[in-house]
C-alpha cells in the first residue's frame, strides 16, 4: 500500500495533524510526519515532495496557517495529489489560510479540506488510495457505516430522553 506524506508548517499544526493520524492510524494506511516550512525551510520541502512518489508515498497532505503556502509549494514539486489543510491562526482566523490554499495557479492543483479539516484530509487520502486498493476501500466503507450508526445511536438516545 502506498503511503501517506503528511507535512506541517509548524509543530503548531500538530492537533489538526492529530485528527488525520488517528484516522490514518483506525483505517491501517501507512504515513509519515514531518514539519517543513515552505518559507523557512523551502529545501528540504521541495526535496520531499520530489523525491515522494519514488518513497513510497501516494498522496501528501499539508498543513499550514497564515500564508499557507506549504501545500503549493509541495504541490509545484510533484505529481502527486496534494491535499491541503489551511488552519486556524493569526488575524484573519484561518481565512487566510483558507484562501492561500485554494487559490492556486492552473497547473498546480491542491485539493483543500475546511479549515482544520485534518480528519477529513485524511479520509479524502484514503479515499484516493482506495480507487486502487479494494481491502482500503472496504474500510472506508465500513468506517462509513460504523460513522451512520453512531448517529443513529445518538437519535434514538434523544428521542428517548426527550419523549
Amino acid at each position: 500500500m502506498k503511503k501517506v506524506g503528511i507535512v506541517m508548517g509548524s509543530d503548531s499544526d500538530l492537533p489538526v495533524i492529530q485528527k488525520a493520524v488517528t484516522i490514518l492510524n483506525e483505517l491501517e494506511i501507512p504515513f509519515e510526519t514531518h514539519v517543513y516550512s515552505a518559507h523557512r525551510t523551502p529545501e528540504q520541502a521541495r526535496a520531499f515532495a520530489a523525491d515522494a512518489r519514488e518513497a513510497g508515498f501516494g498522496v501528501l497532505i499539508a498543513a499550514a496557517g497564515m500564508a499557507a503556502h506549504l501545500a503549493g509549494a509541495l504541490a509545484a514539486n510533484t505529481t502527486l495529489p496534494v491535499i491541503g489543510i489551511p488552519c486556524k491562526g493569526g488575524v484573519l482566523d484561518g481565512m487566510d489560510a483558507l484562501l492561500s490554499t485554494v487559490q492556486m495557479p492552473t497547473g498546480i492543483p491542491v485539493a483543500a479540506v475546511g479549515v482544520n479539516g485534518g480528519g477529513n484530509a485524511a479520509l479524502l487520502a484514503a479515499q484516493i488510495l482506495a480507487v486502487e486498493d479494494a481491502s482500503l476501500a472496504q474500510r472506508l466503507a465500513d468506517k462509513r457505516a460504523a460513522d451512520a450508526r453512531k448517529v443513529l445511536d445518538k437519535d434514538a438516545s434523544i428521542s428517548d430522553r426527550l419523549a
